[in-house]
């Protein structure tokens, strides 16, 4: 009996030599993305403004001017479209915003910011999508007489908010930049 004691306390404490158990410190993901450099989008359509050097801009070739400001090292996209003004102002403005409203189901709130350029004739909303919601970002522009430009951010992932937080915020500064420099022709 004596002996199975030895043996069980020897085997304990060699059992129990060794280094200490560390618990792995909290790990938090870290993303950067580079400083935007601004360059001038000046294609055919009847509108101008800069967009960051970071994303790529593809036609869409659905209809003419429109457009996928593409950031690829995030996996998302801007939808950029543009219509004519036929008498259909209002219209448009509906559908924008109907397509912004959609999202209420799975937002958790929603901030809208009007914008104005009366110099530039440059009008528009400009919408952020708090929560899970599918586009983060929409916005509208138009000199509400002629033209009418929509912008849709799209992830190719499940909407997570924290996970697509910074990502988000990089699009959102290079979107308010497009808005700020948007002329028309």
């Amino acid at each position: 009996m004596f002996k199975k004691l030895i043996f069980i306390f020897l085997s304990t404490i060699l059992l129990s030599c060794g280094q200490d158990t560390v618990p792995k410190p909290a790990g938090e993901l870290r993303l950067e993305y580079p400083a935007p450099n601004y360059v001038q989008f000046d294609g055919p359509c009847p509108f101008t403004f800069e967009y960051s050097d970071f994303s790529v801009i593809t036609d869409a070739e659905k209809k003419p001017c429109w457009y996928y400001i593409n950031y690829p090292e995030m996996k998302g996209k801007v939808f950029f479209t543009y219509y004519p003004v036929n008498n259909d102002f209002k219209e448009h403005v509906k559908e924008s915003e109907k397509m912004v409203y959609e999202h209420t189901i799975r937002a958790s709130s929603i901030d809208t910011k009007f914008f104005e350029y009366p110099e530039r004739r440059v009008y528009g909303n400009f919408y952020e999508l708090k929560g899970q919601s599918a586009a983060n970002l929409q916005f509208f522009i138009t000199d509400s007489t002629r033209h009418f430009v929509t912008g849709y951010l799209y992830f190719n992932s499940r909407p997570k908010p924290d996970s697509l937080g910074p990502a988000v915020d990089y699009v959102k500064k290079d979107l308010m930049h497009l808005i700020d420099t948007f002329e028309w022709k």
